[in-house]
């Protein structure tokens, strides 16, 4: 006999599927904290870099709207290219981009460096989550994994602002952008 919201098919995830949620919930996670941490480095890294009103605005903006723009593209990309390859594609280079914003020299590089940031950051949402689906084929654990997968963007959001504060009490501003890297690089093991 049939559970409510099982196919005759359905295969539940177990607990590789579920560990797969975990390293996959890490972007999700990792790029709502991006858009907030931001926000408590801003005038440090204003003041360092020499930063214009403008230019500030650029900082922080760049990154969302590249998100944004290319999220649409990027899913259609992954579906030509292959989803797991699109991921391990822009989790590398979301790593790299990083390290550069961290260590920009100037405005115009900070710039250039989030807005890149969000071409990577659009490939890794539709990429996570197409894998998710796939990954659980079981309707009512596959709605689980979806609602884990959302919380953890909400999460980051809230959680960017604390992690800044305290990375920016003991670090330079660049810090904030390089916990991406091991996460990242945990996500390319993984």
């Amino acid at each position: 006999m049939e559970h409510e919201g099982q196919g005759a098919g359905s295969v539940r995830a177990g607990t590789r599927g579920w560990l797969a949620l975990a390293v996959l919930a890490l972007p999700s996670l990792l790029m709502a904290m991006d858009m907030t941490a931001l926000l408590l480095a801003l005038p440090q890294l204003s003041t360092d870099l020499g930063a214009s009103g403008t230019e500030q605005l650029w900082i922080s903006d760049a990154y969302g709207f590249m998100v944004a723009g290319f999220v649409i593209t990027m899913g259609t990309l992954g579906d030509r290219i292959g989803r797991r390859r699109l991921l391990l594609t822009g989790a590398a280079a979301f790593a790299v981009l990083s390290a550069v914003a961290a260590y920009a020299p100037d405005p115009g590089t900070l710039i250039a460096a989030r807005a890149l940031l969000g071409v990577a950051g659009a490939t890794l949402m539709p990429s996570t989550l197409a894998l998710i689906i796939n990954i659980f084929r079981d309707e009512r654990e596959r709605g689980k994994a979806i609602a884990i997968w959302a919380t953890c963007q909400f999460a980051g959001g809230a959680f960017g602002p604390v992690l800044a504060g305290l990375l920016l009490q003991r670090f330079w501003w660049g810090s904030v952008f390089l916990v991406a890297v091991p996460v990242m690089a945990l996500l390319l093991a993984a």
